[in-house]
């Protein structure tokens, strides 16, 4: 009986995450270990990294942290020749580093006369290094872990990258003009690199998660008596399914298809949407 290509195998892959640290993409480490890769946990908080390298080795799996900082080309490179040198030349690279922040963001939804002489923070009152701080966390912070690790892939046959773009890069969300744009410039670059490694046996693709309720964006999300605030009201009543996504679960199908050599080979410069059809929905 022939294997179902959809449960993906990485045995002997090497597999390196930045921004490993985090959330979402401790949760793709664990996921692609579970597969059987060797994985690298990159993230410039190393002792982040290094407790999911932990739960990942107690699980049974190889794993191993890296400080790393995705904004410094050396540093990229060097950890790139370390992972190399301790698991092997790398065979998958997820670029999961990025972020917002607070000085790229505006107060509210909708500028109103007299909010430039008041006290709220207005688009008038973005700070320049806020924006750029944002915009190259998400962009060079992907482009840089690229040129380290994929001068290991070329001419391998097999070998993926997966780029985090958000919902934010199909239609921007309120208040995060740099976030919304750096994340739609990662949606522009996936196709781009798709079609620049195409040659060289390096498929390049992206996932767009949408709302997913995580322990970072829980006071985001609800009131400390457990409701719901308002921006949560609107995100669910603007997400058909009615509900945030699970990120243990409803992401790791989407990385594992597209890194599956064999049922999506045929697939290279695709930004696949995981967000209970928030993307799909008019609001009317």
């Amino acid at each position: 009986m022939e294997k179902n290509v959809i449960n993906t195998d990485l045995t002997g892959k090497v597999a390196v995450v930045t921004g490993a640290g985090g959330v979402l993409c401790s949760a793709f480490a664990k996921v692609l270990a579970r597969a059987g890769a060797k994985v690298a946990l990159l993230d410039l908080n190393e002792e982040a990294a290094q407790g999911f390298a932990d739960q990942i080795v107690a699980e049974g799996g190889v794993a191993k942290a890296y400080k790393c900082n995705v904004l410094d080309k050396d540093n990229c490179y060097a950890v790139a020749d370390a992972v190399e040198a301790d698991l092997g030349k790398c065979d998958i690279l997820i670029n999961g580093a990025g972020g917002n922040n607070p000085r790229a963001t505006t107060d509210k939804e909708y500028f109103e006369v007299g909010d430039i002489d008041g006290d709220t923070k207005s688009f008038f009152d973005l700070e320049t290094k806020g924006v750029e701080f944002v915009f190259n966390l998400n962009f060079i912070g992907t482009l840089l872990p690229t040129q380290a690790f994929a001068r290991q892939m070329v001419g391998r046959e097999g070998c993926n990258i997966l780029n985090i773009s958000s919902m934010n890069a199909y239609t921007p969300l309120t208040k995060i003009p740099a976030y919304s744009g750096a994340k739609a410039a990662i949606s522009n670059f996936t196709q781009w690199l798709a079609v620049h490694f195409s040659k060289v046996g390096i498929r390049v693709n992206a996932i767009a998660p949408g709302f997913f309720s995580t322990k970072q964006n829980a006071k985001l999300l609800y009131n400390e008596d457990g409701t719901p605030t308002a921006r949560t009201g609107k995100i669910l009543a603007a997400t058909p399914m009615g509900r945030f996504g699970d990120t243990e679960k409803e992401l790791a199908g989407a990385v594992l298809f597209l890194l599956n050599n064999e049922a999506a080979s045929f697939i290279t410069g695709v930004c696949i949407p995981i967000d209970g059809g928030f993307s799909a929905y008019s609001g009317v």
